[in-house]
């Protein structure tokens, strides 16, 4: 089979953790290659995402690089069993790569992490909410009306048979920036409320008055996985995306994540009783802008 031109970012990510395991045993591409009786290219095109392995040599690979069993070994497994393919597909008609990329990634998520200065983040967006905002940047409607789509259909990790952790810091700015009217917005700060019911959501709101941080304009989410060392960040900007997978990029934001949301407010908690919001919180400051619009 001819090497993939354009692999995913799973292969991607498979391929640089094989290659990094084997520089770490002090193993050349020449003893890799002969561990799994192939050629010196073979690897090469492994460790660049653009070939498969299989599992049964993908298990003795990690063996002979000092892989100790647990939960990074199995995760590495998992990753080469996985075809790639997922609800995302149907959308192939509209979605390029880089968003089939970040939907395989959600997938197999455990804990998202998400910080948003500006807008609600994606997974909390009502349906009207979310064509507001790419009905902004996409001037053709089906597109966005797919994109709309897509977005709502991400969201189902929230809710699924084993739905993720889910965290987002985000900025009150989000809360006053009008998308879509004022009344589209009182039902998105409604969401808001209504999703952290969700015992595997929790809200917080970093107000105005919190200053500024060194982080509290830029957008990211942390991608937590079954094993520390196969957690991502996703950055998305207006031409590309960007997944990093780096430990010290990695350590850098669940920093300033952290300390987001030491700053921010507590928790929304829709449960709360009306005494207990002495103190300013997430839910009284939704609830505010929510009435004054």
């Amino acid at each position: 089979m001819a090497p993939r031109s354009n692999p995913s970012e799973r292969q991607r990510r498979l391929g640089a953790e094989l290659r990094g395991l084997r520089v770490r045993a002090g193993l050349s591409g020449e003893r890799a290659a002969a561990i799994l009786g192939a050629d010196r290219a073979r690897i090469s095109n492994i460790e660049t995402g653009r070939i498969d392995v299989s599992r049964n040599r993908l298990h003795k690979v990690l063996q002979e690089y000092g892989c100790p069993p647990g939960a990074y070994f199995d995760g590495l497994m998992a990753m080469a069993q996985e075809s790639g393919k997922g609800w995302w597909d149907e959308f192939n008609d509209t979605i390029g790569p880089g968003a089939r990329d970040l939907a395989e990634l959600e997938s197999r998520s455990t804990v998202l992490r998400t910080h948003e200065p500006l807008v609600i983040p994606g997974m909390l967006q009502t349906e009207e909410y979310a064509r507001a905002v790419l009905e902004a940047t996409e001037r053709d409607r089906r597109r966005a009306h797919r994109y709309t789509e897509f977005r709502l259909a991400r969201q189902l990790v929230l809710t699924g048979d084993s739905p993720v952790t889910y965290r987002a810091v985000i900025h009150e700015a989000a809360l006053h920036t009008q998308v879509g009217g004022a009344a589209v917005m009182r039902r998105q700060l409604l969401r808001l409320m209504e999703i952290s019911r969700l015992p595997n959501v929790a809200v917080q709101v970093y107000p105005f008055e919190a200053g500024i941080y060194s982080a509290h304009s830029q957008s990211f989410v942390l991608h937590g996985s079954t094993a520390p060392e196969l957690d991502t960040v996703y950055l998305e900007h207006p031409t590309h995306s960007l997944f990093l997978r780096d430990a010290n990029h990695l350590d850098q934001y669940t920093k300033m994540f952290e300390r987001l949301s030491e700053l921010a407010l507590a928790p929304v908690d829709p449960e709360s009783t009306p005494e207990s919001h002495a103190s300013r919180d997430s839910l009284s400051l939704v609830q505010h802008v929510m009435y004054a619009l």
